[in-house]
């Protein structure tokens, strides 16, 4: 386990430096959108739905919809001006009797490890919870969002453990549109409800998670396997062109500085076969990739257009000079060790 988080519970005086540990994982069963004709990812790209264009990264920003559907952009300086979400501190205000807490308003789980400087306060207030029956509300700053939760006690195969439960807010709990009448159908006969009492009793028992088991995760691993054994597997790369020809990384590589010279106005070697993909290899990469700023292609038109035709030029006349210098043995050596490098 890798702690998320490390920060210090504080009630009193006492001050218990932690480590935070996600509780829990998702095991649900997760499904990639594919081409069903060859396998490849299906990948997304970020489209302003004004102009329809492509936006780098660099130029996206926080925005706000009010009711009325207007949308007000905060910038880096109006998201500094809010209250700051970064302390490390886990605050305790009160205990209270676990009952009194809802279980609808639980969130996320996380366990709470000491420091070793800690252990001793830690396992203080371990007992503390533990003898009184209670459990601690408290307030957290949790990947820049505080969030009220509780600290409480759970037992498990190492020993008894604090557990810090994330909370919704009052405001983020729905009330139920509906209410459930029965008035329109009658009176609930006591025999009745004799019958619903017997048979809870007979349904009775205590609870052990490992009585239950995900037959839908179970059963569609089954299906997998039994495709794979028949070699219904598709064998498909994590980059691809648009043709599903493999891309090279080291031509991707130098496709994007081809691109990003393209950008800048400076001169760009023509005969490098991997300039004319730039632009395809930065939009076929993965979302690590695409947070990096892409060129912008209209600003550079003009000076691109020019650098375009100077290299021309300057390639014509290379190649004049060449033809009169260089054997033919030469430049058949030349092409080969071209084709070779690329």
């Amino acid at each position: 386990m890798r702690a998320i988080w490390k920060g210090a519970v504080s009630f009193g005086l006492v001050s218990v430096p932690v480590k935070l540990y996600a509780a829990t994982e998702s095991h649900d069963v997760s499904f990639r959108q594919v081409h069903a004709k060859d396998g490849g990812r299906i990948r997304y790209q970020r489209v302003c739905s004004l102009d329809g264009e492509e936006v780098p990264y660099a130029d996206i920003a926080k925005g706000y919809e009010t009711e009325d559907g207007e949308m007000v952009v905060l910038d880096d300086e109006d998201l500094s001006s809010l209250p700051s979400a970064s302390s490390r501190e886990i605050a305790v205000e009160k205990f209270v009797p676990s009952d009194q807490i809802d279980p609808l308003l639980f969130e996320k789980s996380y366990y709470l490890e000491p420091e070793k400087t800690g252990a001793k306060p830690y396992a203080l207030l371990r007992q503390a919870l533990r003898d009184a029956d209670r459990m601690a509300v408290v307030t957290v700053a949790i990947r820049n969002r505080t969030s009220i939760a509780v600290l409480r006690v759970r037992e498990t195969d190492n020993g008894d453990v604090i557990v810090l439960q994330t909370m919704m807010w009052p405001d983020e709990v729905r009330t139920p549109d509906f209410s459930v009448d029965v008035d329109d159908l009658g009176e609930i006969k006591d025999s009745e409800v004799k019958m619903a009492q017997m048979l809870v009793e007979t349904l009775a028992g205590d609870f052990d998670a490992s009585d239950f088991s995900d037959d839908y995760a179970e059963a569609v691993e089954a299906v997998v396997k039994a495709k794979i054994e028949g070699g219904e597997v598709q064998r498909t790369e994590t980059t691809t062109k648009g043709s599903g020809e493999v891309v090279d990384l080291l031509a991707a590589l130098q496709r994007s500085v081809q691109a990003a010279k393209k950008s800048r106005g400076e001169d760009v070697d023509e005969s490098d076969s991997s300039a004319d993909d730039g632009d395809e290899a930065a939009d076929d990469g993965d979302e690590a990739a695409e947070e990096k700023p892409a060129p912008r292609k209209r600003a550079a038109t003009k000076k691109a257009s020019t650098a375009k035709k100077t290299t021309s030029t300057k390639k014509t006349a290379a190649k004049k000079t060449a033809a009169k210098k260089t054997p033919a043995k030469k430049t058949t050596s030349r092409k080969t060790a071209a084709k070779k490098a690329s």
